[in-house]
């Protein structure tokens, strides 16, 4: 039997990709004296027009280069979670690329030869767009792109008629630096054009745009298939989760919501309508599509949220997934409940009795959480030292005879935006002394399975996320169960319309696709006063014309409640409010 002085901790890092839809899959029309995301007017968003850009922009910086650090640590290993529809949207980018056609307005406007008259509706969308960065580490570190911010804040204090002295060189630097800014750390050093372009600082032309252009098609053209070449070679695993990220638990049961908070308020609507058709449907599609990508069926699924139920976790286990992981909170909530005391449950996984065959594991809120929020203030190496410290701890603190399972799970794009240098050197320092740690073993949830590990069994899952190990950032606020409220009635009209067999094979396939977009968790997050006016208002709107889209497919006139804002008071600008929007805070401080 080994001792806790000999004994190895198996360490799984967990990083979360994903991103909404953001596409426009039709010409829905906008409410009355509403105007369209990114400022544009009502009914000139074409069909597969993107409304927000995070998606190319999270690949060119984020995905790239956490593909990087694994390139170029090949001894380092992890899991890789990619939602199904952040990858459909990552290859609808890189097919624009390849016909030169783009349906995103910032890449067309970078692609546009001349920006000297540009409509009113593209400079707005422009100076809108091209400053919405975390201000600390990609733009104030650019002397020439602050310049560019004070040029706009000097002449918007004059008022908006000051703004039409803006020149097309002007436009042409902004767009430049605004791609420049959202470039990763290890591209910046390996491709010389864009050392190039940085350098110049200004005066940027149509020859150093397009140059500029193509550099983002290769990155973002390379993305899947770098993932795919490490997941080939055994570095990484890549999971999956339902298809558009629905929130399952509540699409199957509303109040499970309460098994965690007994008083939370409840939509009007009693259940959502054929949740379980839902659920099975959005688990089969997450199956075959990761299948036809990567070759074969998932092993595991980070479910959107780290979000469970007990009936959740039977469905899921019916289609044969091994693994899953949640957040701790879940797990600490389920114990408890179960009159059980372990302080060390979260390290080892986890099995319930109805659900044979899947084993839970669950993520280490601690070491998480300072990977995510306090580490980007600290020197990186001094935050890998420290990181590798308490996980020596860990290992340290373990029973005789036991193996201490730890999991670092969270989204693999938002928190490095506020790390020096996109997090290159906390990255460089991390994974190197793990390389070389001889106690610490990076390994995949899928490789602990074939170990033949032994789960400890769970009598009853409290239904949860990893948020708190509550569902309420997702229900029980007046705006998200109005929210909820507007979906159901939406899904009500969708059974009739599809059970009748009026529409066409092609409208019915559309109304199929918008309803898992209208299902994603993504637009019950938003509401609520925690997030940025700003953003709330840009999600507001999207999750509406979603819901008004959905109606069109079914061929019915969407109801006049849709024009209605969800949320009130939100419309205030606020450049550097984004950032937090983008790092998604929760009222804990995410």
């Amino acid at each position: 039997m080994n001792s806790p002085a000999d004994a190895t901790l198996d360490l799984v890092f967990l990083w979360h990709m994903h991103q909404p839809d953001y596409r426009d899959h039709g010409s829905p029309q906008v409410g009355a004296g509403e105007t369209a995301i990114g400022g544009t007017e009502a009914g000139v968003t074409g069909r597969g027009e993107f409304v927000m850009p995070w998606v190319y922009l999270h690949a060119l910086k984020d995905y790239s280069d956490m593909a990087a650090h694994l390139e170029r640590h090949p001894k380092i290993r992890c899991v890789v979670n990619f939602v199904p529809v952040l990858l459909e949207q990552i290859e609808d980018y890189v097919q624009q690329f390849e016909c030169g056609q783009f349906r995103d307005p910032l890449l067309r406007l970078l692609a546009t030869d001349d920006l000297c008259c540009l409509p009113v509706a593209d400079r707005n969308l422009l100076l809108q767009a091209c400053f919405r960065s975390n201000h600390h580490t990609m733009l104030r570190p650019f002397p020439h792109y602050i310049r560019l911010l004070d040029v706009h804040t000097s002449l918007a204090k004059e008022g908006t008629a000051a703004l039409d002295y803006l020149s097309g060189a002007y436009f042409s630097d902004l767009l430049t630096w605004y791609h420049l800014a959202w470039t990763g750390e290890d591209e910046r050093r390996k491709n010389p054009l864009i050392a190039r372009l940085m350098s110049k600082g200004e005066g940027y032309n149509v020859s150093d745009r397009r140059d500029l252009l193509g550099a983002i098609g290769a990155v973002i053209t390379g993305i899947i298939p770098r993932f795919r070449a490490l997941a080939a070679r055994g570095q990484i695993e890549i999971s999956s989760t339902p298809q558009t990220h629905p929130l399952s638990p509540l699409l199957l049961d509303f109040a499970v919501a309460r098994e965690s908070q007994p008083d939370a308020p409840l939509p009007f609507t009693a259940a959502y309508p054929g949740g379980l058709a839902r659920v099975r449907h959005h688990i089969e599609r997450a199956r075959v599509t990761h299948a036809e990508r990567f070759g074969a069926p998932p092993t595991g699924m980070w479910p959107a949220e780290g979000a469970l139920s007990q009936a959740f976790v039977r469905h899921l286990a019916q289609a044969d997934i091994r693994w899953l992981a949640s957040g701790e909170g879940v797990l600490r909530n389920s114990l408890h409940a179960c009159g059980i005391d372990d302080p060390r449950a979260a390290f080892r996984p986890w099995a319930l009795p109805d659900a044979p065959g899947t084993t839970l594991f669950f993520r280490d809120e601690r070491l998480s959480d300072l990977i995510g929020f306090d580490y980007a203030k600290w020197h990186g190496r001094d935050a890998a030292q420290h990181l590798v410290g308490e996980l020596e701890a860990i290992r340290a603190a373990t029973p005789a005879g036991e193996k201490a399972v730890v999991g670092i799970i969270l989204d693999g794009e938002n928190a490095w935006e506020h790390y020096p240098y996109n997090g290159y050197y906390f990255f460089d320092d991390l994974y190197g002394m793990l390389a070389e740690h001889t106690q610490i073993n990076t390994t995949t949830y899928a490789d602990i399975l074939e170990q033949g590990v032994t789960a400890a069994l769970l009598p009853k899952l409290v239904a949860g996320s990893w948020v708190y190990g509550t569902l309420s950032t997702w229900i029980g606020d007046v705006q998200k169960n109005r929210a909820w409220d507007l979906l159901c009635a939406a899904k009500q009209s969708y059974d009739r319309v599809v059970l009748s067999g009026r529409l066409s094979e092609s409208a019915a396939a559309g109304a199929a696709h918008q309803l898992a977009v209208c299902e994603s968790s993504d637009w019950f997050w938003w509401f609520g006063d925690y997030n940025p006016a700003t953003a709330v208002a840009g999600f507001d709107r999207l999750y509406r014309r979603n819901l008004r889209q959905l109606y069109h497919f079914l061929e019915l006139t969407p109801p006049t409640v849709l024009d209605q804002p969800i949320s009130a008071g939100n419309e205030g600008p606020d450049h550097e409010s984004v950032s937090g929007a983008m790092r998604r805070a929760t009222p804990s401080g995410r």
